[in-house]
């Protein structure tokens, strides 16, 4: 598997972002996440993207972070925002979620952000599964789905680099661990 960083608006980001999107309209019975997203909410040293490619080439997961800071939807100051979290089906149970998640909280770990957060489902449990066992906590709603019955939020503090244990680069091919997948609106 190899991790790559991409623009948000590459043509592979945009197909698993359809994807992605198609799974949420089935799950939650609707059109699908409303967030406007931005291609520059995920250029560094402010946000970052990620695909990981198959042996193949092919497209397989995704995920990014965007800085966020106090604002009218809840979000804490040094916040790093997980969006867009997804593995295909075919690819799912090897781990890809959790190594994409891993490269994500490095990455915002080293541009200074405190705190990383996301908002999922409680139709998305194997997302559930994925952050409670990588440490994230129940947290205060922040984000468009708030207000939402559905909505579940989790956070999880950003230590010091120093403090923390060593993760793989996002630019390394690397083969993930086995573990739940995830996907994050």
């Amino acid at each position: 598997m190899n991790l790559r960083r991409v623009a948000f608006d590459h043509p592979d980001a945009g197909r698993l972002n359809d994807h992605v999107q198609r799974e949420y309209a089935e799950r939650f019975e609707s059109d699908g996440d409303v967030t406007v997203l931005e291609p520059a909410m995920f250029e560094p040293p402010q946000g970052l993207y990620l695909i990981v490619y198959d042996d193949l080439g092919a497209p397989v997961a995704t995920g990014g972070w965007r800085s966020q800071d106090e604002n009218e939807e809840v979000y804490a100051d040094g916040d790093a925002e997980i969006k867009r979290m997804y593995v295909v089906p075919q690819a799912r149970r090897r781990g890809l979620a959790r190594l994409v998640l891993a490269a994500l909280e490095e990455d915002a770990r080293a541009a200074g952000r405190t705190r990383m957060v996301l908002e999922t489902g409680a139709k998305l449990p194997e997302a559930i599964s994925l952050y409670l066992s990588s440490g994230y906590a129940p947290c205060a709603k922040v984000g468009p789905y708030r207000f939402h019955k559905e909505s579940r939020c989790y956070a999880k503090p950003l230590t010091p680099a120093s403090a923390s244990p060593s993760s793989t680069s996002s630019t390394s091919s690397t083969t993930a661990a086995s573990g739940p997948e995830a996907m994050t609106r």
